[in-house]
């Protein structure tokens, strides 16, 4: 992957660009100390004249603001609503001046804000206000509208560059060799560390990865988080580091210097470096990323602007592999048949996937999807495609659901990968205004939840969820991680009332097998596969049985996971490809399950000998009611307490309440048990199983409401507080306590 870049030609300007930004994805705007406001075009690089700034306003810093509050500019890092134009522009001057612009490049307002050169303005990314960072050490927040809201940053040295963080809770600002958090929230503390050994000349904030980048006179780049751990340093280049911004989805990163741009991954490792030796361009200045996330854009110190666009990326899906050669053109090869084919498009390409037999390409206004079998007859989809909508079609171009919540269309331009999942039949989204609360929409046919989406309730805020893509309807799971990097797990259809249950601590992201119920995640050094994290959620024992975490420091840091594809999971670290196996008995164990093939399920156990497969089996059997199944692969993994729980199953008259309510406990679904006798007019065996779990309230609630063993109740809850050597405290068992006595 690498930039195809261009120079201006004939720009006829009269001094260089002193900053710019994407009103959409095909149009820049630029300003200099000519004082003129030029709108540049991406597609054939030609300059139009659009405004002329006031007498003595030298601009040092211009950023859009786009439809539905999201904002995009020079060194922003902030997410764009796709091909709308910009409805604001904010610029900034060296006398401590900002002006707001209108569409028709009318000054709307005209403000005086600092008593230096402004280095930074930038719209918050819900475009409810702006900042202003000047020379004079002081950062203010503004409203829409230029009224002063607050002073943030009051300091003596002066201020190089300042940015807001993705939520609009932050400001990082940089100052001298230091980079500085400061929290919007009342009574917060400021994060501030040393980052270079010389200063600071620009940052940036991702959107979706939480990592900040820098760069500095001391000829480096660094990533780091945002408690200020570094993540990644780069080597010292030949000259300083004048700009740095991560694209709108986060997954890219562009560093500008002398004579060079790289192209590099979020997490600092190089895709590529152009260095244009044949001619000086100078040092690159405000880098800045359309908000497709496919171009580039950055002024020069000798007046020129620099226009690049991604080429060359590949996709690999087992024996495809997609290469784009141009802006408009994919290569694709089967690697196995050894044959190819060049795939045109008539507009720019945006997206574009490959797996499951097909290959999706977007462009600007239609959707390509191609069959691996008959990849010369496309299925073309035009228009309906728009910036505020999810839509969902199916391989052959219907139209299968356009999902709706509240407030959703203000919050799809801040989607991103890590927060809306597509499973088998049904879609996850993480709501964006409230954190803490995942969408979950039905896809089959005629489902209700394709219109009113049921709410699964976080008690942390949701970083990343995932939805499984094999299995039956019935075995549909969910998981998602939390700000504490805690792994969650529930079944997709378990709903109104959503149990979840932790299956891993330290997670930093996530990602289900495609052809089994195979888990992987990452951590700091090392990787964990949960082989059976759905079924056997509910019993920690089991969990353990059939998690195995393995050390990754040889493949070195910055890990992040590419695909898992099989029984094959592959990771990259600095730009290396690495690809591990998890177990292939477990692999497939998992499709015998899904064709319910139970006794060759028992048969591979019974060859391998492993403790993981017998584990594996007993949680699905156990799932299934497959009890004699289950007891032998209990047994063969020493699970004794188990084997006897099932002796007592068995015991009791097959297909009645008891039955079916203790093989609900034995599957974690404690609910599920207790209704299930009370459906059944079992009274003193649900009371008695309330009992058992230490269903206090409810085993006291059903006794008196049917008038039987209130006294057993309060007799057994006696005992149980002598145990623990307490005091009764409940205002229900007192009430009842004093009415008894």
């Amino acid at each position: 992957m690498k930039f195809k870049t261009y120079i201006s030609k004939d720009s006829k300007l009269t001094d260089s660009i002193a900053a710019l930004g994407w009103s959409n994805n095909e149009d820049i705007y630029s300003c200099g100390g000519d004082q003129q406001v030029y709108k540049w075009s991406s597609n054939n690089r030609e300059i139009v004249q659009v405004a002329k700034l006031p007498e003595g306003f030298v601009p040092t810093d211009l950023h859009w603001l786009i439809g539905k509050g999201s904002s995009v500019g020079s060194g922003g890092g902030s997410v764009s609503s796709g091909g709308k134009g910009g409805e604001c522009l904010l610029l900034a001057s060296a006398d401590g001046r900002f002006i707001i612009l209108n569409k028709s490049a009318r000054i709307e307002r005209n403000v005086p804000a600092h008593n230096g050169t402004i280095v930074s303005c930038r719209w918050s990314p819900d475009g409810a206000g702006l900042l202003t960072a000047g020379e004079d050490g002081i950062i203010k927040i503004w409203s829409r509208s230029g009224m002063l809201r607050s002073t943030v940053v009051q300091n003596e040295g002066q201020i190089r560059c300042a940015r807001w963080s993705p939520s609009a809770s932050a400001i990082v600002y940089c100052q001298g060799p230091f980079v500085a958090i400061k929290p919007l929230a009342a009574n917060s503390k400021l994060t501030k560390w040393r980052a270079h050994d010389g200063m600071v000349l620009c940052l940036c904030w991702a959107n979706n990865t939480a990592m900040i980048g820098t760069g500095g006179e001391d000829c480096r780049y660094k990533i780091w988080d945002t408690q200020g751990t570094n993540i990644y340093t780069s080597v010292a280049d030949d000259y300083a580091i004048t700009s740095i911004d991560f694209c709108p989805d986060g997954e890219l990163l562009a560093v500008g210097g002398f004579n060079m741009v790289k192209l590099c991954h979020y997490t600092g490792w190089s895709h590529s470096i152009v260095r244009f030796n044949q001619q000086v361009i100078g040092s690159l200045f405000n880098i800045a990323w359309s908000g497709d996330s496919t171009q580039i854009a950055a002024s020069t110190s000798t007046g020129s602007l620099l226009f690049g666009h991604i080429i060359e990326r590949e996709l690999r899906n087992r024996n495809l592999k997609a290469i784009t050669s141009g802006r408009k053109t994919i290569l694709m090869q089967d690697i196995v048949a050894r044959t190819s084919d060049t795939l045109d498009f008539s507009e720019r390409i945006i997206k574009w996937e490959l797996g499951y037999g097909h290959l999706v390409v977007a462009t600007v206004h239609q959707i390509h999807i191609f069959n691996e079998n008959y990849i010369n007859t496309p299925i073309i989809i035009d228009g309906r495609i728009d910036n505020n909508s999810i839509w969902i079609y199916t391989y052959t171009g219907r139209l299968h659901l356009n999902p709706r919540y509240p407030g959703s269309q203000t919050q799809i331009p801040h989607l991103n990968g890590r927060c809306i999942s597509l499973g088998l039949d049904s879609l996850a989204v993480r709501d964006h205004s409230d954190q803490t609360i995942v969408h979950v929409f039905d896809l089959l046919p005629g489902a209700t939840r394709q219109e009113e989406p049921y709410t699964i309730h976080s008690k942390s805020p949701i970083v990343e969820v995932a939805v499984c893509r094999f299995g039956n309807p019935d075995d549909q799971y969910l998981v998602y991680i939390d700000v504490n990097q805690d792994l969650y797990i529930t079944s997709v259809h378990s709903s109104p009332e959503y149990v979840t249950h932790k299956i891993g601590t330290q997670v930093t992201t996530v990602m289900w097998s495609s052809d089994t119920n195979i888990l992987v995640g990452l951590h700091d050094l090392s990787y964990s596969v949960w082989y059976c994290p759905g079924e056997a959620c509910t019993d920690p024992t089991l969990i353990a049985l059939t998690t195995f975490t393995y050390d990754t420091s040889e493949f070195g840091k910055n890990l992040t996971l590419e695909n898992f594809e099989g029984a094959n999971v592959t990771f990259r670290s600095s730009g290396a490809i690495f690809t591990v196996s998890v177990k292939m008995y477990c692999v497939l164990l998992h499709k015998l399950f899904a064709e319910n093939q139970w006794e060759r399920a028992l048969k591979l156990c019974r060859l391998v000998q492993n403790q993981l497969l017998w584990a594996t089996l007993a949680a699905m059997a156990s799932k299934r009611n497959q009890l004699d199944i289950s007891e032998e692969a209990f047994s063969a993994s020493l699970q004794i307490d188990k084997v006897n729980y099932l002796n007592h199953i068995k015991s009791l008259p097959p297909a009645g309440p008891e039955h079916m309510a203790e093989n609900s406990i034995m599957n974690g679904r404690i609910q599920e048990a207790e209704i299930i006798l009370l459906h059944n007019k079992r009274i003193p065996e649900a009371i008695r199983f309330c009992l058992r779990m230490h269903r206090w309230n409810k085993a006291l609630e059903v006794a008196l409401k049917h008038g039987i063993d209130v006294e057993l109740v309060l007799e057994e809850r006696k005992k149980y507080l002598l145990a623990l050597e307490r005091e009764e405290n409940d205002p229900q068992f007192l009430a009842v306590d004093e009415h008894v006595d």
